[in-house]
């Protein structure tokens, strides 16, 4: 049988799908949640996500958080070898905090050079001075250990925790199962307190699709994990865009 080969056919190219920006995002092996929330979140023309997963343990503390920095520069050289990566966001807010945020840019930077870097915990600091935040109330699922490591850790960098609120769980897995109403009613009754703001850590936590409603219950903003890391890292990417629905933070 003959066979007609059309080889070397001519093409041109495009700026590809990337075209805005292209975002990378170092997510914990165990999380669930935060692709599934910054794909409903961020619809933008122009604007990737590219995922890398780094191992992590399921059960959350101070050791096992440390432990995420060997794994950080690997996970990161995963993104696009070569391509153009315009923002690099660890996702972990108690990881970036446990290890610091700087040796967390350091880790990124080793295998991506000079590119802009952010972090839960960055984002969060950065959304609380946007939305001019002093005194917060804070809801973690962690146990007490991650708890007080992270009131404190905020506090030192010039935001007040009067109000704080646990679920007191170390499972990631089974954070992420954590359900809207339980989510909801610990928001609202930290909320009702004399804060400026409600803070909810945790990436694994599914509470974007709720921010909205409860700054309307509560007349205060309200912001998670998820959502000030996806603000945070389009801003450092020069992506203007606002994403109405999301909470007050995403309309700035």
């Amino acid at each position: 049988m003959s066979r007609q080969k059309l080889e070397h056919l001519p093409f041109t190219m495009d700026a590809g799908v990337a075209h805005r920006a292209a975002l990378g995002l170092i997510v914990l092996a165990t999380d669930i949640t935060l692709e599934h929330e910054w794909h409903e979140m961020i619809h933008l023309p122009g604007v990737v996500t590219h995922t890398s997963r780094l191992y992590n343990a399921a059960a959350i503390n101070p050791d096992t958080l440390a432990a995420m920095e060997k794994d950080i520069a690997g996970a990161t050289a995963l993104l696009r070898p070569g391509e153009k990566i315009d923002v690099v966001s660890f996702a972990c807010t108690s990881g970036s905090m446990v290890i610091g945020e700087e040796h967390v840019f350091s880790r990124i930077r080793e295998a991506r050079p000079g590119v802009a870097c952010s972090t839960p915990i960055t984002a969060a600091l950065a959304a609380l001075d946007a939305l001019g935040a002093k005194r917060i109330a804070l809801l973690t699922p962690y146990v007490e250990s991650v708890n007080n490591w992270m009131c404190d850790y905020i506090e030192a960098r010039g935001v007040a925790v009067p109000v704080f609120g646990s679920f007191n769980h170390e499972d990631d897995n089974e954070v992420a199962r954590i359900d809207g109403p339980s989510l909801a009613a610990a928001v609202e009754q930290l909320g009702a307190q004399e804060v400026d703001a409600v803070f909810v850590s945790c990436t694994s936590v599914r509470v974007a699709h709720l921010i909205a409603g409860l700054e309307a219950k509560l007349g205060k903003p309200v912001i998670s994990s998820n959502q000030a890391l996806a603000w945070h890292t389009l801003r450092l990417a020069g992506i203007r865009d606002t994403l109405p629905g999301w909470g007050r933070l995403l309309a700035l």
